[in-house]
Parts: structure tokens; C-alpha cells; sequence
């Protein structure tokens, strides 16, 4: 199977996992082997024991990750106590790179809850295309960010690829 098709059934699972009338609609509740598998041996996480850690896996030019997006920006300020939510860009392929890089470089200035869901919108919704660094460090200093700043920390990230080098 394609990374691509993971990829999309994975931000497809999320969604519906998400989705708050999917929530209200379950009348039992789940069973383990039929709703869920139970793993012999958990993932590794990162949060405290006791604690649920949702993570999303995204990636900025996917319309699913988009149209999911409004969705979490409704239930994060709802989260349970004990759950722990985290966000990774996923780069299957090397022109996936720059957006990676550009997420955690927001992270690393402290400017996700800022510009994040900007991110969604300047690439869907005003079909920008932010899949180069060059264009992705145009478009964050009309966001009012320092551009020297925000390419140390864009460069700053190690990756196997020179795909995301090309802002100098």
C-alpha cells in the first residue's frame, strides 16, 4: 500500500474518531476485537503514565488534514483531563520537507496556536502555494515574523534531504 493511501486512511480513522457526532451517535460501548485490536506490547509514548496521548499526524497541503482542522480547533480547548494532544507533519516524500520544516520551526518560535490554522488557510482556502521554502518564508514575514529568525530555525531542523535547502 502507498504511504499516500496510509497516509489519507489514517487523517480518514482520525477524522472519524474526532468527529463529535460520531461520539453521540455509538450506543455501546467498545469491545475489545470487535470495536479495537488491543496490542500485546503499547506503543511507546511520550506523556506521563496515566495519561491518553492523542497525536496527529498531518501534513499542510492535505485536504483532509484541512477539513479536520476546524474540527480540532473546537474539541482542543475541550480535552479531557489526562489527555495530551500533539501534532507531527509527516514528510513521505522529500517535497514534504519544507512544510515539516516549517511547522516545527512555528513550534520552536512558539507561533503554532498563531499561524498554524494560517497555514490551512493561506494554502486551501487562497490556494497559495507554500511547498518551497522560499515561498513559505515570503508568506511567514507578511505574517509579521522576523525573517532571519524564522530561518534559523527552519534550517535548524537535520533531514536527509536537501529538498528543503532551497532558501538561502
Amino acid at each position: 500500500m502507498s504511504p499516500r493511501r496510509v497516509f489519507l486512511g489514517d487523517c480518514t480513522v482520525l477524522a472519524t474518531l474526532l468527529l463529535p457526532s460520531w461520539g453521540t451517535a455509538q450506543a455501546t460501548v467498545p469491545l475489545s476485537g470487535v470495536h479495537f485490536i488491543e496490542l500485546d506490547k503499547p506503543a511507546p509514548v511520550e506523556s506521563l503514565p496515566g495519561k491518553i496521548e492523542v497525536i496527529e499526524f498531518f501534513w499542510y497541503n492535505c485536504p483532509h488534514c484541512h477539513a479536520l482542522e476546524s474540527e480540532l480547533a473546537d474539541w482542543l480547548p475541550k480535552l479531557p483531563k489526562g489527555v495530551v494532544f500533539k501534532r507531527v507533519p509527516v514528510a513521505f516524500r522529500d517535497d514534504f520537507v519544507p512544510q515539516q520544516r516549517l511547522y516545527y520551526a512555528l513550534e520552536a518560535m512558539g507561533l503554532v496556536a498563531q499561524l498554524h490554522a494560517r497555514v490551512f488557510a493561506a494554502i486551501h482556502g487562497e490556494k497559495q502555494d507554500l511547498s518551497k521554502g522560499d515561498a513559505i518564508a515570503d508568506w511567514v514575514v507578511r505574517q509579521g515574523v522576523n525573517k532571519t529568525q524564522f530561518l534559523e530555525h527552519f534550517h535548524s531542523f537535520s533531514v536527509a534531504t536537501q529538498a528543503s535547502r532551497s532558501v538561502q
